[in-house]
């Protein structure tokens, strides 16, 4: 009766090893599959795989969780100004290296090769929903959108432009800081900005800051919160100093969701967190309701 409860040990058939390893070597010669670069995106808050294309037509918002990934320039303008209004200034301008800062140079040579950009910022003017604007885009992929010489300067011509021509302007801001291979020329920006800022108010122009994801440093401490309307895309990290920093200097622990544009909105430094696909008709709409000229 116990016969069935014990069974003799099954046998394998053995392999020669000089087989094994012909069919190892057929099975390297098998064509792989390989996944083309640039046809997948990985949201880096949730996870979650997207087609590249998709996320394209969704504006870089993730479908899965609704988080706003990060534009260049070039992307913010395509999105937010009308097709073929767009017209640039100061292409040509570009950093120098003021202080001979050991590197700078070529990080800069780098730089423009990665990011396709000449600097951090691209300024100009043109069109959205058919009322005439200044602009001026900042970009992280280009030394993390710092502000150096080039970059106050460029905003700043930007802002005297539009004052010249009685236009508003938008500023779309997402910045690391001040360039520190710059020193004390970069951190002058932040008061050449906010005087031009300033004559623009005295003659009646408007002004919207539009704050991207991150917008810090003195990029937050200067023109970013000078604006007569400043909106937020959903979930911007906006403050000066990094949270790190705080929480050793006030020895306390932060709230999670502490410099997000949600969390600056209900602490009042916001006036609207706006959902990057209803931007563009929002301005449309501010510019509208200012008595900007134009329209469609």
């Amino acid at each position: 009766m116990f016969k069935d409860l014990f069974q003799k040990k099954r046998k394998y058939a053995t392999i020669p090893s000089e087989r094994l390893g012909a069919d190892a070597s057929q099975s390297d010669d098998r064509p792989k599959r390989e996944i083309p670069e640039g046809l997948m995106n990985k949201c880096s808050r949730c996870g979650s795989i997207q087609y590249s294309k998709e996320l394209e037509k969704n504006l870089k918002v993730c479908s899965a969780c609704g988080h706003h990934m990060r534009l260049n320039a070039m992307e913010r303008i395509r999105m937010t100004m009308d097709e073929g209004s767009f017209r640039e200034y100061d292409e040509d301008l570009i950093s120098v290296d003021p202080l001979e800062f050991p590197g700078y140079a070529n990080k800069l040579e780098q730089q423009a090769l990665k990011s396709g950009l000449k600097e951090a910022v691209v300024t100009g003017e043109g069109t959205i929903g058919g009322f005439p604007a200044v602009v001026a885009i900042m970009s992280f992929d280009f030394f993390t959108g710092s502000m150096g010489s080039v970059v106050g300067e460029k905003i700043t011509r930007a802002i005297e432009a539009a004052t010249e021509k009685r236009l508003p302007i938008i500023i779309f801001s997402t910045s690391g800081g001040a360039r520190m291979q710059e020193s004390i020329l970069s951190l002058m920006q932040m008061a050449k900005t906010s005087a031009a800022l300033a004559r623009l108010n005295e003659q009646g122009g408007l002004y919207i800051s539009v704050i991207t994801d991150p917008t810090t440093g003195g990029v937050s401490a200067s023109f970013a919160m000078l604006g007569d309307i400043i909106v937020a895309e959903p979930g911007a990290v906006f403050g000066f100093a990094g949270r790190i920093v705080i929480e050793q200097t006030i020895r306390q622990k932060l709230p999670d969701d502490f410099q997000t544009a949600e969390f600056n909105l209900q602490h009042g430094q916001l006036d609207l967190v706006v959902h990057r696909k209803e931007m563009r008709g929002m301005l449309s709409q501010l510019l509208d309701l200012h008595g900007v000229k134009g329209g469609v």
